[in-house]
């Protein structure tokens, strides 16, 4: 074999170069660096060295002076129930012992390894001192921890046991003097020179070796009181009873953190004392509390003065600021000119994705179900002025969260009015959005190829808004456009980018990313997906994100167009895999260094929002429970809503609780992004909901269990249909209208008095019709002065069911007999009347 260097040797051998160079200088050989070549002898040299210290001593020609010997059991541990339930667990052990020839070792190392013990044990109730009997120690039985080769057991020298005598002490040992612990030590020292003497002539015959020629290696014994002592059995000593850890006496004033809340049981544990320790000192206090109790921080504070310690108080959100200023360390040096976000507001159906159609060269308006948006759309358009991203958000007024989102994340806002239609509602929100974030405003009159076209109307509307033209001495550019010819579109880019110039758009590019999520879904074959806009930085896939509560590994990056690109920009719109869960929508969200830090930030998040919504549930349950007293009838229309994304999630859901008045209102029980599953099926069943699918189906489990149970499932894809049906299903909730009319009346002209019914009035109808079968009432000069119904209705002798306008008839009033000539009989009869919301 040709010679290697150290560092290739090291590999073939499997150890790491630093364990090779060590054990080379212990061979004694010169070799101090990897690069070095080892030769054949060299090998050799170490080789021998190693066997040595291995105990293999074939290479020497020389018996082993060292054996090893390993034992692997396997235990079985049973631990305490839970839940009913106890489990148990299969534990290995492994324990090793190495044996010293007696031969290599120094006369008083032979001695102090092979003797028992007995040190005199220090006592309070017998003076002097007492040795540890013989029978305390015992030695290993050979037969169980041998080779085939080469039998070894543990030699130990065993001292006769101690007869009773008298003078023994408490402990049963017999006391010993000065002179027979000397004459003891003695005979022990001329015993192990015997047995080394022993040895060395078994070895010099070339004899295969016994087990008295070996003895435990250092470090395999107890020392005890300065003496060394065999360990591996319990040694009976009073010294192994006593405790190593003494309660500390003295109190100890420790610096207690606390938060703006602390539960009982935290506090009890910061500061080392019993819960109950806690809970009765706040009891003292005046405070009843449970171990599960949230304090606020004057109760915290008043608690731990009162045990005596100090009081430290961090803020809640302590990890998030240290996140923060670390990625406020990380400043920039690449200083780049950034491209315009430009959002596109405006009023339902003004064209506001034609518009951007007809700059992107695409068709989006005509594959928008019901042709009107329902979620932000963000597209990255090259155009001949220069690059611009483009946001498109819905028009309808469900959409306002989406339209505020879309304000604060832009630069310039094209605020898009159709030129025959004027300023609608959604349009003077949208400049109340462009207001509210400090955001210039460029106005686009949008059909002005139509002839029924009027841009100074327009003008004029919104002058009355406080958005005045710059023609007319304001600040905003109005541009006359038309989606449909392109009449205006380049003059209306130029604008925006004059607009973006004034502004200095600046961003770095050499810095971790951070920017905002415009929609989330949750996608069946990808998973969580979220769009998001670079605002600083730049995002490559592999990158570690925080995005609100969730957080994840970047997987892949893709554009509007589908394609995947392996880095985005600032003010570049990407939609990002490999998030844990899908983010809401206006999330902020970082690249972070690690994963690590990036899972305790969103695990904080997760944790503070459901205390958060946990503090608002509780607050609330008082609130509506005496704001439902005297609303018991009230009837609820119980929905479960699914949707394709965040943002028509959260329209329809604030709209469909807007629906409703104080007999019925709607109950979003589960909302959430995907299809309908198996677990929405049976919610609703348990619920007696009605199942929503806003661009979304449910899968095969769902639909078995929605046809057996008979539940209600509708789909949708225009929110518009979604809200008319559910106001539909809520009129015909409400309790119907009743309504009074009035069908006949009867004028009394005189009273007779009849032995079978009583009061007779003998009337004229002087309007409609009398039936017999209807409530009536009796009216004195236009009053009620009687509710009731009719007893009989005769006309002469005949009874008859209804009496016609014109006719005389007899009319006796049941239960009443106070009937006088020039009242009038009312018949009148009730109709109900379905109500709509």
């Amino acid at each position: 074999m040709a010679d290697v260097t150290v560092s290739e040797l090291a590999k073939v051998v499997g150890v790491s170069v630093d364990r090779l160079l060590l054990q080379i200088k212990e061979a004694g050989l010169p070799h101090a660096s990897a690069d070095e070549s080892i030769t054949n002898d060299d090998k050799n040299t170490l080789l021998v060295f190693l066997r040595r210290g291995h105990g293999d001593r074939e290479a020497t020609g020389a018996a082993p002076i060292k054996i090893t010997l390993k034992r692997k059991t396997i235990a079985t541990l049973k631990s305490a129930p839970s839940h009913g339930r106890s489990k148990t667990v299969n534990v290995e052990v492994r324990r090793r012992r190495t044996y010293v020839k007696r031969s290599t070792l120094p006369d008083q190392e032979v001695a102090e390894a092979s003797a028992i013990s007995e040190e005199p044990v220090k006592s309070p109730e017998i003076k002097g001192s007492e040795a540890v009997p013989a029978e305390a120690v015992v030695a290993e039985p050979a037969a169980k921890e041998t080779t085939a080769a080469v039998p070894v057991a543990p030699a130990v020298a065993e001292v006769p046991a101690v007869e009773p005598e008298a003078g023994r002490g408490k402990a049963g040992v017999k006391r010993r003097t000065k002179g027979d612990e000397e004459e003891s030590r003695t005979g022990e020292k001329k015993t192990h020179q015997k047995h080394k003497e022993k040895a060395l002539r078994r070895q010099s015959k070339g004899r295969a070796p016994s087990a008295d020629d070996f003895v435990l290696e250092d470090g395999e014994y107890a020392e005890v009181e300065g003496r060394v002592r065999r360990s591996g059995r319990k040694q009976k000593s009073r010294l192994s009873k006593q405790h190593a850890f003494e309660k500390p006496t003295e109190f100890i004033s420790k610096e207690i953190t606390i938060g703006e809340t602390t539960m009982v049981g935290e506090l009890a544990q910061k500061m080392s004392v019993k819960s109950g320790e806690i809970i009765k000192t706040l009891f003292n206090m005046g405070v009843m509390a449970t171990i599960n109790q949230v304090l606020d921080q004057d109760t915290s504070t008043l608690l731990i003065e009162e045990l005596g310690h100090k009081v430290k108080f961090v803020s809640e959100d302590a990890i998030e600021e240290k996140l923060y200023e670390d990625l406020a360390l990380e400043e920039g040096k690449t200083e780049i000119t950034r491209a315009p976000v430009v959002t596109v507001m405006g009023h339902v159906d003004h064209g506001k994705t034609s518009l951007l159609d007809y700059i992107r060269k695409s068709s989006v308006a005509s594959r928008e179900a019901g042709g009107i948006t329902q979620h932000i759309g963000a597209y990255h358009v090259q155009t001949e002025q220069g690059t611009i991203s483009f946001l498109d958000t819905p028009g309808h007024a469900a959409f306002s969260a989406m339209r505020s989102r879309g304000a604060k994340a832009t630069d310039v806002i094209i605020l898009v009015v159709a030129a025959e239609d004027g300023v609608k509602p959604q349009t003077q929100e949208a400049v109340q959005h462009a207001k509210a974030a400090g955001v210039p405003l460029v106005v686009a009159i949008n059909k002005i190829d139509k002839e029924n076209a009027d841009p100074e109307r327009v003008k004029n509307e919104l002058s009355a808004l406080e958005v005045i033209p710059d023609a007319w001495g304001g600040d905003t550019q109005f541009i006359e456009v038309s989606a449909h010819t392109g009449q205006g579109v380049k003059e209306l880019l130029e604008a925006v980018l004059l607009q973006a110039e004034l502004l200095e758009l600046k961003a770095y590019s050499d810095v971790p990313a951070n920017g905002v999520v415009i929609e989330s879904r949750l996608d069946k074959g990808r998973g969580p997906v979220a769009s998001v806009l670079v605002q600083n930085g730049t995002l490559r896939p592999g990158n570690i994100v925080l995005v609100g509560h969730e957080y994840g590994k970047i997987r892949a990056l893709i554009d509007e167009a589908g394609q995947p690109v392996k880095l985005a920009g600032p003010s570049m719109p990407v939609e990002i895999l490999g998030l844990s869960g899908v983010p809401e929508a206006g999330d902020e969200f970082l690249v972070v260094s690690d994963e690590k830090k990036a899972r305790e930030v969103a695990e904080f998040r997760r944790i503070r929002h459901k205390d958060t919504q946990h503090a608002i549930q509780k607050t609330g349950k008082l609130e509506s429970m005496f704001a439902g007293m005297g609303q018991a009838d009230k009837k609820i229309l119980n929905v479960i809503l699914k949707t394709d994304v965040r943002g028509s999630l959260e329209a329809i859901s604030s709209s469909l609780l807007n629906i409703g008045n104080e007999e019925v209102a709607v109950n979003v029980v589960s909302s959430g992004v995907g299809g309908i599953s198996e677990t929405d099926a049976h919610l609703a069943t348990t619920s007696n909901a009605m199942i929503i699918g806003f661009n979304v189906r449910a899968d095969k489990a769902a639909r078995d269990i929605i046809e057996a149970e008979g539940l209600e499932l509708r789909y949708y894809n225009v929110i518009y249909d979604v809200l008319d049906d559910a106001r539909a299903i809520l009129g015909g909730m409400l309790s119907p209208e009743v309504r009074e009319e009035i069908v006949g009346v009867a004028e009394v002209r005189d009273v007779f008095n009849s032995p079978k019914f009583g009061q007779i009035a003998g009337s004229m109808v002087i309007e409609g019709t009398i039936y017999r079968s209807k409530p009536i009432r009796v009216l004195r000069d236009d009053v009620v002065i009687y509710e009731g119904e009719l007893e009989s209705l005769r006309r002469f002798k005949d009874d008859t069911n209804e009496v016609r306008n014109g006719m005389e008839c007899g009319i006796g009033v049941k239960s009443y007999n106070d009937v006088k000539v020039g009242d009038k009989i009312e018949v009148y009869e009730t109709k109900e009347v379905a109500r709509s919301l």
